[in-house]
């Protein structure tokens, strides 16, 4: 990943003034680096028949970080030159003063590749692609009568990164991103109802464009909306709640995964500050968070400080083991980083962040855990959600869900939450299904205005006593 000469993009910025600025930067500092980015992306939408967006952007910078103590410094500019290097160094410098630190040892590195190195976007043309757009719409309005608007997306993006440390060790990482979402509005006696499906990966456009793939997209889309339609106001109350497998996993993300986080124990604004090595599940519960699987969206070769990826397990059969780290929170808390130092761009500075962070599957039959449930609720689909990290208290919509009394599904139900805090429910966890499954690529996840690409999952799961809010008593 380093053989290539250090030419960032075609500019005329000479590695060893790069690293001669960055070194001045850095001196007496605990950490620092030189980020460089230049990243490409796509989205073209058909809305109705018509196309609604086709947009192209790029973008190329730098970011340079000098860090001492819990104090960090960073400049970032479009500007890739040794004039604007030297403007950043300047300013990065003053979170250092004086100095006085020592520089943390360096990230091995590694030559892993999780992904293609591939431009999606090379995979077809433009106009090819407007043609499958306009092949989706036909093929989803001729599903079924019932759909009165389709809209389609296909996007796709490639990002160029560089990293270059004080200590001479530059890393680099090609990181490709492509997506197909299918969306639907069904109308039935006045009632319209909406469904959509979608994901992709580090990967091309090309196996999303393929019929196979688009048409069972554009068909679970139908199904969800269908499901609306018949949809019956749901219940409230404290009830027990079947979550399914794969995409559900949002809410083990939003609940518990960011609760994980390095910085927020640090600061002992986490739930779950100072448990490590204590229960914090039920026995059976396992809970990772893995950059390394191959061509995932939330996997990373190497994080945006230069450390490698890697499979963290947080939560051993119900036990706090471990947090997620960027550099900084873990020389603080006297940790080694665990891959897990993201930044959303070259304007922002890395923190520590998720990648696919899912639980582990377990021994029970996910017929056997829905025949168990007496009276509550089969979630199968989430929305939006809202999460208090001081406190792991959640409130969650769902998209698709259904009543269940006696083992027996019943109506689908429209308008539930699902409201709780992660430290009970992950007590609360009362059956596990040998069924884990991954999210289909779907998710995105912010944290302090920064948004990066993330996955779930978890396999079939019975929690109990969680609040339904709806809106029938």
């Amino acid at each position: 990943m380093t053989d290539a000469p250090f030419r960032p993009f075609d500019t005329q910025l000479d590695e060893g003034a790069a690293l001669t600025i960055l070194r001045a930067a850095t001196a007496g500092a605990d950490d620092g680096e030189l980020f460089l980015e230049r990243r490409r992306s796509e989205a073209l939408v058909l809305d109705d028949g018509r196309v609604k967006t086709a947009s192209y952007d790029a973008s190329e910078g730098f970011g340079l970080r000098a860090v001492r103590g819990e104090v960090a410094g960073y400049a970032h500019t479009t500007t890739i030159s040794e004039t604007a290097l030297k403007r950043a160094a300047e300013t990065a410098r003053l979170a250092v003063g004086d100095g006085g630190g020592t520089l943390a040892d360096a990230p091995k590195g590694t030559n892993a590749r999780l992904y293609t190195d591939a431009d999606p976007m090379a995979d077809a043309t433009f106009a090819v692609k407007i043609d499958l757009l306009r092949e989706i719409d036909a093929f989803t309005r001729a599903l079924d009568p019932r759909i009165i608007q389709v809209s389609a997306t296909i996007s796709a993006s490639y990002q160029e990164v560089e990293i270059l440390r004080p200590e001479g060790l530059r890393l680099s990482d090609i990181r490709p991103m492509a997506r197909i979402n299918i969306s639907v509005i069904v109308e039935q006696n006045g009632r319209r109802e909406s469904g959509g499906m979608g994901g992709g990966g580090r990967h091309g456009l090309a196996p999303l464009m393929q019929p196979a793939h688009w048409q069972a997209v554009a068909r679970e889309a139908l199904r969800i909306a269908l499901v609306n339609l018949e949809a019956v106001p749901a219940p409230a109350g404290t009830m027990d709640v079947v979550l399914g497998p794969g995409w559900p996993g949002i809410l083990l993300h939003e609940a518990i995964g960011h609760g994980l986080e390095g910085d927020f124990n640090r600061k002992q604004t986490s739930a779950f500050a100072g448990l490590l090595g204590q229960r914090i599940a039920a026995p059976g519960v396992t809970v990772l968070d893995d950059g390394t699987l191959p061509d995932r969206r939330g996997s990373i070769s190497v994080d945006d400080e230069g450390t490698p990826s890697a499979r963290n397990v947080l939560i051993d059969d119900g036990i706090l083991v471990g947090y997620m780290q960027d550099r900084q929170n873990a020389r603080l808390m006297g940790v080694a980083p665990t891959g897990n130092g993201r930044r959303e761009s070259f304007a922002h500075i890395p923190m520590p962040r998720m990648t696919n962070t899912y639980m582990m599957g377990g021994n029970d039959d996910p017929a056997g855990i829905l025949a168990s449930l007496k009276d509550g609720i089969y979630a199968v689909g989430f929305g939006g959600g809202q999460v208090d990290i001081t406190n792991g208290k959640f409130v969650f919509s769902c998209t698709e869900a259904y009543r269940v009394q006696n083992g027996n599904i019943g109506a689908p139900v429209k308008g539930a939450t699902l409201i709780g805090d992660g430290a009970t429910a992950l007590k609360h966890i009362r059956a596990t299904g040998n069924d884990m499954a991954l999210d289909p690529g779907i998710g995105n996840c912010g944290k302090a205005g920064q948004w990066v690409p993330v996955g779930v999952g978890q396999p079939t799961l019975l929690i109990g006593g969680l609040t339904v809010g709806g809106s029938a008593a």
